[in-house]
């Protein structure tokens, strides 16, 4: 069996979660789960080594690379130089205006494909929900417990506020497990490649920041029921809501999938 293994001459810095993919075959996966083509950005966070960013440089029509660490501006020219198609930018994704610096490319579609940094994992998304791109889909490797909440379905102790927000906007896949022994140097978790689909058909909310709003109040005491998380807004309001899925003041949380927040946001705004 042929070994398809890379090889970093780099000083990882854990402060920056920098755990790179060593093997080939992995980011191959990782790529066909995106499947875009030659009319297509994607956007990178965090190319590392450029093992994946030169895979999808050979996919797509345009790669746009965010990257904190300006020590690997050397390395990454190197790994790069026979890619005219990719733009690395030196500066923190999240203060980035990625909007802004998307609008400088011509594409059919948009991608978001990332071994994204794991400790500011839930920023990225957030970000990306909050950036107003129609992403056609976001793949990206996070920490396996990560994953196990985003992709978790009412009524599992993983299932929280993010989760969600995330199933308002996304229909979530869980694509396949990492061992931790594919990263260099090894980390002390195992990870998971997950994807996030745009839904076609989303249910309308009258005020996504106050959707937002309710759904972090209601999760702000798990052990807690929707009585004592909503205290502060129109109980009878929500006790009628809720009433009308089955349920009362005495539920909690992790039993209502994302369509009762929804209902119970449009309610209880302006009331």
């Amino acid at each position: 069996m042929v070994m398809c293994m890379e090889k970093y001459d780099v000083k990882f810095k854990k402060r920056l979660g920098q755990n790179f993919l060593k093997d080939k075959r992995v980011v191959e996966k990782i790529v066909n789960v995106a499947n875009v083509n030659d009319t297509d950005l994607v956007i990178e966070v965090g190319p590392g080594g450029a093992i994946m960013t030169s895979e999808l440089a050979k996919k797509s029509k345009q790669v746009l690379a965010y990257e904190i660490d300006q020590e690997l501006e050397e390395e990454l020219n190197s790994r790069l130089k026979d890619f005219s198609n990719v733009k690395v930018l030196f500066k923190d994704f999240l203060e980035a205006d990625i909007k802004e610096d998307v609008s400088k490319y011509a594409y059919e579609n948009i991608y978001f494909v990332s071994n994204v940094p794991y400790y500011i994992t839930t920023p990225i998304v957030l970000k990306l929900i909050d950036s107003d791109i129609d992403f056609k889909k976001i793949v990206m490797m996070v920490q396996k417990e990560v994953g196990d909440r985003f992709c978790s379905s009412c009524g599992k102790k993983e299932y929280g506020s993010i989760t969600v927000l995330l199933n308002y906007f996304y229909d979530i896949k869980r694509e396949f497990s990492v061992s931790r022994k594919e990263f260099v140097p090894e980390p002390n978790v195992d990870s998971v490649v997950i994807s996030f689909t745009e839904k076609k058909e989303k249910l309308k909310v009258k005020d996504f920041a106050f959707f937002e709003k309710v759904v972090r109040d209601s999760f702000q005491f798990k052990r807690k029921t929707i009585k004592n998380n909503l205290k502060k807004y129109d109980l009878g309001i929500v006790e009628k809501v809720l009433n009308s899925y089955g349920f009362d003041l005495n539920v909690r949380a992790e039993a209502l999938n994302y369509e009762i927040f929804v209902d119970l946001a449009n309610s209880l705004y302006f009331s």
